[in-house]
């Protein structure tokens, strides 16, 4: 039977604790530095996953680390508005507010890392109360999945 040493325990999830915490006020200070808010009432590190920040449209824009060029985005946006599904959500009042990049890296035999967005997500939103996120493959020019989320409020007095 193994003997757990409860002080390096106790430490070991405080530090797990820490950068726990740390995570989200990073996130929450990114948001706010950029101007950014959660449309659905979500904290932004909720409301957009990976801790990304809402991107505009238009020129370069930064995801992380990671800058997507305006030829890119409108690669994407026109494989997405070829879908149908895609075209009933604009036409029901949708607008996209953001494009980002799926990127795969992987290792050769030789060590190198061969890094490329085969695909991304085209982020609409619908006034303060439907987000949708359409998966597009760019390898194959085709929307792969499409997830449609809807906030109802009721107000009780």
């Amino acid at each position: 039977m193994m003997k757990i040493d409860r002080s390096k325990a106790l430490i070991l999830l405080s530090l797990v604790a820490v950068s726990a915490i740390l995570g989200s006020v990073v996130s929450m200070a990114y948001a706010a530095d950029n101007g950014e808010e959660s449309s659905n009432g979500l904290a932004p590190w909720i409301a957009e996953p990976c801790g990304w920040g809402r991107g505009r449209l238009g020129g370069w824009r930064r995801f992380g680390f990671v800058e997507v060029s305006e030829e890119f985005q409108e690669n994407v946006i026109n494989i997405a508005k070829s879908d149908q599904d895609v075209q009933n959500l604009l036409d029901d009042g949708y607008n996209i507010t953001a494009v980002r990049p799926i990127i795969k890296a992987r290792v050769e035999a030789n060590g190198d890392v061969v890094t490329k967005a085969t695909s991304a997500v085209v982020m609409l939103e619908k006034d303060t109360t439907s987000i949708a996120r359409v998966w597009v493959d760019v390898e194959q020019a085709k929307v792969t999945e499409i997830v449609i989320l809807t906030r109802t409020v009721i107000e009780k007095t």
